[in-house]
């Protein structure tokens, strides 16, 4: 969901306004249009032509959720990932990928071609260099803080981005999360590129994101021995243990202070890589942003919560969220297993005696 905020000014005075420059009037007329916009669909991230908003796919507004889904399995196909893509529709019906890099030419591409054509006789046609004046600020940094690197994993993590953000490489950005989970226990932390899909109404094209945060050593001493405990505690869980990691990979669990977070919203905690052959083969890290918890004016009232009793509340808050964010990271994302057919077929379960579904009591299906 977006947030639009509607003036109570009718829309002649709006204009009367603008009409005082010329460069006013301009900058009014691109959005005009769209500032007394009521309708609901509009008023929500989506697919173009449900009449939603999105710019996971410019100046596109006939392209479909057919042809959507049609061109994400097709880009699977050619195992190409599409965390740093925007999709355009082409006035012939042909298709346009772009791609997040520096360079319109990388040097390094996650394939060796850049056209196909699809089975139903439409083009599709990788193109690079989408936000290239942005991402070459991005590329020209990474590059600078490898410079300041305290160890041969940062270095290698900086290098990667580097790789990732100026030739649009995702299996780059792959390579330097790896290199992140191995750099256990920074004083700094830092962890950038194209992560969460949420406002994706497909859910596989990330949003960029990007932050620096510093170790606080008191509360991270407290997850320390949550991880400690976790092997004894996954058991309790309500489900079989066929859905969970074959071997529990103890994660780094730190509670950071946010320096700096870009991003349209920050979040109380974190469990990454979001890819699941490196979080559930090789490892992750979790993340409680303590100073995001405890972001809150002071003495504000709470919605539900009778007078009398907001000082308790008040008191206990951030400790009750704190845990919660930690069991929520630990247990939630770092514990359990994807199904899935991870080559072809090969499973990573018994796919004869599926697991018994908690919900259903019967085999999982999918």
């Amino acid at each position: 969901m977006i947030w639009q905020i509607i003036p109570r000014v009718p829309g002649d005075k709006i204009a009367a306004l603008a009409d005082t420059s010329s460069e006013a009037r301009k900058l009014y007329d691109g959005i005009k249009d769209d500032l007394y916009e009521s309708s609901i669909a509009r008023m929500h991230l989506g697919y173009p032509d449900a009449g939603h908003v999105s710019t996971y796919y410019p100046d596109s507004p006939d392209i479909t959720q057919a042809e959507i889904e049609k061109v994400a399995v097709f880009l699977k196909d050619q195992q190409l990932m599409p965390e740093n893509t925007r999709l355009r529709k082409l006035k012939s019906g042909d298709y346009e990928v772009l791609i997040a890099s520096a360079v319109t030419e990388p040097a390094k591409r996650d394939t060796d071609k850049t056209s196909w054509t699809l089975d139903d006789g439409k083009k599709l046609r990788l193109v690079y260099g989408d936000y290239q004046r942005e991402m070459q600020k991005i590329a020209d940094n990474t590059s600078e803080a490898q410079k300041h690197a305290l160890n041969d994993e940062e270095s290698k993590m900086q290098s990667q981005y580097f790789t990732s953000f100026h030739d649009g490489s995702m299996l780059a950005h792959m390579e330097s999360q790896r290199h992140w989970i191995r750099d256990k226990g920074p004083m700094v932390e830092c962890n950038i590129g194209f992560i969460e899909t949420y406002r994706d109404p497909h859910g596989i094209r990330g949003e960029w994101e990007g932050f620096v945060a510093m170790i606080n050593k008191e509360r991270t001493k407290a997850f320390g021995a949550l991880v400690d405990c976790a092997p004894d505690q996954i058991p309790k869980l309500p489900w079989a243990k066929d859905f969970e990691k074959d071997k529990f990979l103890a994660p780094d669990f730190t509670s950071l202070e946010v320096l700096s977070f870009a991003g349209s919203g920050i979040p109380a905690g974190i469990n990454i890589p979001n890819y699941d052959s490196i979080r559930q083969n090789e490892g992750f890290k979790n993340v409680s942003l303590g100073n995001v918890l405890s972001a809150a004016a002071p003495k504000e009232p709470t919605p539900f919560i009778r007078s009398e009793d907001q000082d308790v509340y008040d008191k206990y808050k951030d400790q009750s969220f704190e845990v919660q964010v930690g069991l929520h990271e630990l247990l939630g994302h770092g514990c359990g297993k994807l199904l899935q057919e991870t080559e072809p077929g090969k499973f990573n379960f018994d796919e004869q005696n599926p697991p018994i579904s908690p919900i259903t009591k019967k085999p999982v299906t999918t």
